[in-house]
């Protein structure tokens, strides 16, 4: 299950997108009463024509590049694992409660590797009592292994920069001490892995309370400044391409760096359909399905990040 994307970059399919996405109260959490009279009388009367417009920098001829590869990540699972796989989107469609009909004993992996109530916790409030969710998987080795795959390619085809900048969806910092915790672990055991040098970033910021710092575009300018000729930025949080990795850091960021002073400036991609990812999410599914299994012959709840 991913977090879900406009079904064409227009105004309105925008607009449809952000008012489902923007009155999650886990995404939002300001009082009811002040936040949807903000939401419907200013925000989805300015922010989806601006929104429309980076959708359209980065769309792809059979869709929105979060939807194509979650459609393909789930039909090379399926393969991979022999048995039914569906996909889902927490907003927009196809919704979670017709992804899970006619599914006998589902298992489901929300697709962000680090937990957080904004996006896991919002998968568990839809999903029917005791359907087994993966809470988190920032730490497992396949992911990082997929992950130090991705670089080394990256690499390989593009030289090897002295920095590696991580930057991950940012959160209002309170309350949001698992999630970053995590996130700094993925980057620990990812950077020990490739033996590299690198700096964990924060991007997408929206309000006005203190989110999760370093911020991403800050820290590339500054970088720029002090002489970093060349940078490379991974998206760990992302495991696929999208709106935040594409125009927000491939366009944005990278405008902003080159501005500075930057000389090269590289974004990783995504592990969108790379086969050590399809490996990953094969062993995710298998994992899950032994932890339920050995809790049902137990009686017990299963290993903590199997949240029912």
């Amino acid at each position: 299950m991913n977090l879900g994307t406009p079904a064409a970059p227009t105004p309105a399919a925008v607009k449809s997108y952000l008012a489902e996405f923007l009155a999650d109260p886990r995404v939002v959490k300001l009082p009811r009463w002040l936040w949807l009279p903000i939401l419907h009388g200013i925000v989805l009367r300015t922010r989806p024509k601006r929104s429309a417009e980076k959708y359209s920098q980065i769309w792809m001829p059979e869709g929105s590049p979060l939807a194509v590869h979650t459609v393909r990540q789930a039909a090379l699972l399926q393969e991979k694992l022999g048995m039914p796989v569906r996909y889902a989107m927490r907003y927009g469609q196809p919704d979670i409660r017709t992804s899970l009909a006619n599914l006998a004993e589902p298992l489901v992996i929300p697709l962000y590797p680090q937990y957080a109530e904004s996006t896991t916790a919002s998968i568990a409030d839809l999903l029917p009592r005791g359907v087994p969710m993966l809470e988190s998987f920032h730490d497992h080795p396949a992911y990082i292994a997929a992950l130090a795959a991705n670089v080394r390619r990256h690499w390989q085809e593009h030289g090897r920069g002295a920095l590696l900048v991580m930057s991950y969806h940012g959160l209002p910092k309170k309350g949001s001490e698992r999630y970053e915790k995590e996130c700094r672990t993925t980057a620990r055991l990812l950077a020990e892995n490739l033996r590299t040098e690198y700096l964990v970033t924060f991007q997408s910021r929206f309000g006005y309370a203190e989110w999760l710092q370093p911020y991403t575009q800050p820290t590339l300018t500054d970088l720029a400044k002090k002489g970093g000729g060349r940078v490379d930025v991974l998206c760990p949080g992302f495991v696929s391409d999208c709106l935040e990795t594409l125009e927000e850091i491939g366009i944005v960021a990278r405008r902003a760096f080159l501005d500075a002073g930057g000389r090269e400036f590289y974004l990783v991609n995504c592990l969108n359909e790379s086969p050590d990812w399809i490996e990953a999410l094969a062993a995710l599914g298998r994992g899950m399905g032994y932890e339920r299994d050995s809790a049902a012959a137990s009686g017990s709840a299963g290993k903590a990040r199997l949240k029912r």
